[in-house]
């Protein structure tokens, strides 16, 4: 079975089944209360193990043992995608982080003799810089693509001010509710983001002002049911589930045109990098962000290079062509060198976004 999350389902397996541990263990998670979000993770990783255990004729739980874990840890290692690509790190970490949890729960409650799962050992997390990034001129690009003049386009608009000011995580976004937002302080109300943890982050005056139309505009024509308490809205009035919210983002990014893709994470990505070429304090971004360890965070200060930039020119005995240096005169053409050099300098300084003289109307 190819390891992709999709709609968790166990069948019924009888007493002291693993589908049947594994139900138990889902509504334990619900009373006592996870995270919505991390309950439907673990639901989806744990029916793909169980999927994977029934094609091997393993339906009991007390029948997995350490051995088993081990091979369904090599399944999931060796598996190639249709592209070819093999599963992230990230991806076979969750995977196994949920089987972990799962035993080590499911042992404690008598369910199995021992824990199966516990001497696993988790591939390291390559801590990975984000490899997009847009400028602030490829981000106002994208946010005039929705067509204002319907309620779905002033609704794409909002999402990607919202987005764009606050960094917000597309499950964080999928859950926001009107009453969330305070058009008055201007505030953001993140209710239980990653780790179950609540925040309160800033959202600029132009998210606010494209909220507030979408709001009287164009959400009361997308509300169908008065039982979907969501700000964002599908056209079909129902809320959306953040793999909606991925895909209708890309969809927007690819019709601008930047020559860039990416979906939401893409102005998580974004917010952070231009704040920190701005001049802000790193742990400021890492409260924005909703951050447990700074060292998470700082993975934007290798992605915003421009001060770094700006420091090694002034200071690097090399960073500059020196026009009396008789050794480089001999060897490259001079004239042809600082005219492509001016030109690249030129075109350095118009992409560059001084983002606290822009923030009074972006507020990224």
């Amino acid at each position: 079975m190819a390891p992709r999350r999709q709609r968790a389902a166990f069948v019924d397996d009888g007493a002291g089944g693993l589908c049947t541990v594994m139900r138990a263990y889902i509504e334990w998670a619900q009373v006592s209360k996870l995270s919505e979000q991390t309950t439907k993770m673990r639901e989806w990783n744990l029916a793909s193990f169980a999927d994977w255990c029934r094609e091997r004729e393993i339906v009991l739980a007390n029948d997995v043992s350490r051995h088993v874990c081990e091979r369904y840890q090599r399944h999931l290692f060796h598996f190639r995608k249709a592209d070819g690509k093999p599963l992230s790190v990230g991806f076979q970490r969750e995977r196994l982080s949920s089987l972990r949890v799962f035993f080590r729960w499911a042992a404690k409650h008598d369910h199995v003799l021992h824990n199966p799962a516990g001497e696993i050992e988790l591939r390291r997390r390559p801590h990975r810089i984000p490899r997009v990034v847009l400028s602030g001129d490829e981000v106002e690009q994208i946010l005039v693509q929705p067509d204002l003049s319907s309620p779905s386009g002033l609704r794409d608009r909002a999402m990607l001010e919202t987005l764009y000011s606050t960094g917000l995580r597309r499950f964080e976004l999928a859950k926001l509710e009107p009453s969330d937002v305070d058009l008055e302080r201007g505030t953001l109300l993140v209710r239980e983001g990653k780790g179950s943890k609540d925040r309160l982050v800033p959202i600029g005056e132009r998210a606010i002002a494209f909220v507030l139309k979408y709001l009287d505009e164009g959400r009361p024509f997308l509300a169908v049911d008065d039982n979907v308490a969501t700000l964002f809205l599908r056209d079909n009035g129902q809320a959306f589930q953040p793999i909606q919210l991925t895909a209708q983002v890309r969809r927007i990014v690819e019709r601008a045109g930047v020559g860039k893709t990416g979906s939401c994470h893409l102005f998580r990505h974004t917010m952070a990098t231009l704040m920190l070429e701005g001049g802000a304090d790193i742990r400021f971004i890492q409260a924005m962000l909703g951050h447990a360890q700074l060292s998470t965070t700082e993975i934007y200060t290798h992605v915003s290079i421009r001060k770094l930039q700006d420091v090694h020119r002034a200071t690097h005995p090399s960073a500059t062509f020196d026009r009396r240096s008789k050794a480089a005169a001999d060897i490259i053409d001079e004239d042809a060198l600082w005219s492509r050099l001016d030109n690249e300098v030129d075109s350095d300084v118009d992409d560059d976004v001084d983002f606290e003289d822009d923030a009074d109307t972006t507020t990224p």
